[in-house]
């Protein structure tokens, strides 16, 4: 079915004999295949008499040269059609003994997940799904604010793309005004204290345009710019960020990077709720600390905040 795909990606017409033929199975087979292709990866495929058949929008594949070609080449990368989630394989590899640095690419996510569990949206070809994996030495002063310092990363390389409105919300999000484009999720094995691996997980919206599955505002670089994007390209933009904020922070830790974070805040100031579980704290940001923990004015009082379950919304009245 994906070399099928292959012939079809470049937006034109194909016959259904010559698909046959290149395939080399029979037009009927050919048929079945694209039905799966339009049920199992949710793609498009128009079908016309005497044209034959065509993908309603041209797919660039994820593709290591091209990457590479790009300007990273400084991790082993490996791209799979389609997977549970590259988080997982990222964990599954390094339970195999997989050598860290390496990076995991998907096309498709058939259970992607973001912070608390929810449901991270992963049409095929339309998105970045992305987890680079790296070995820690020496202990907590390496993890703290990374999820932050992956935030950064990640809003520079979209800004450098052309989404000059990129900006940050804590702990772990990328938003264009209200609307969320991408998000991190951070997973850690190992002891902490000593030698331990951690999951650098992204998810970027990046040609996506449109779905009703999305259970809060979001946005895409398409929608932002009104064009589609290489992910190819951004693959290596975001490695190359990733490259020069992560050495920053193992040189000189958080500290280093913490009023730049803040600067780019988008809800520095604001009157927000602060929602860990059940519980809800009402205050309003006045930034972070040097750990990345979260600065809240609370009933006149400043109060820090950190932890992987928490949430931050802003109040009504902010």
């Amino acid at each position: 079915m994906l070399t099928l795909l292959k012939l079809l990606k470049d937006g034109r017409f194909h016959s259904g004999q010559a698909l046959g033929a290149a395939l080399g199975i029979s037009r009927s087979a050919v048929w079945k295949q694209l039905q799966h292709l339009e049920a199992d990866l949710g793609l498009s495929v128009h079908k016309v008499r005497g044209k034959g058949y065509q993908l309603a929008k041209p797919l660039l594949l994820l593709d290591v040269a091209q990457i590479c070609a790009n300007g990273l080449c400084e991790w082993p990368v490996h791209v799979f059609d389609s997977i549970d989630s590259t988080n997982a394989e990222a964990l599954r590899s390094i339970e195999r003994g997989v050598q860290a640095p390496f990076l995991v690419l998907a096309e498709r996510q058939i259970a992607g997940r973001g912070r608390r569990g929810r449901k991270w949206v992963s049409p095929f070809a339309d998105n970045l799904y992305h987890s680079l994996v790296l070995r820690i030495d020496g202990g907590m002063r390496q993890i703290e604010g990374l999820s932050l310092v992956v935030g950064l990363a990640v809003m520079h390389a979209l800004r450098d793309m052309g989404i000059a409105e990129a900006a940050l919300k804590w702990p772990n999000d990328v938003l264009v005004g209200d609307k969320k484009i991408a998000g991190i999720l951070l997973e850690l094995v190992g002891d902490p204290a000593d030698v331990c691996h951690v999951v650098l997980g992204v998810g970027i919206n990046v040609n996506m345009r449109s779905t009703d599955e999305v259970d809060q505002q979001w946005t895409s670089m398409s929608l932002e710019s009104g064009r589609d994007f290489d992910r190819n390209e951004l693959v290596a933009r975001l490695g190359a960020k990733l490259q020069q904020y992560l050495a920053l922070h193992h040189e000189a830790g958080f500290a280093a990077i913490q009023s730049e974070w803040e600067r780019f805040h988008l809800w520095q100031g604001r009157a927000v709720s602060l929602i860990a579980g059940v519980n809800r704290i009402d205050g309003v940001v006045m930034g972070i600390d040097h750990q990345g923990a979260l600065r809240l004015k609370v009933d006149g009082v400043e109060k820090t905040f950190s932890g992987g379950e928490l949430s931050l919304r802003l109040r009504d009245d902010s």
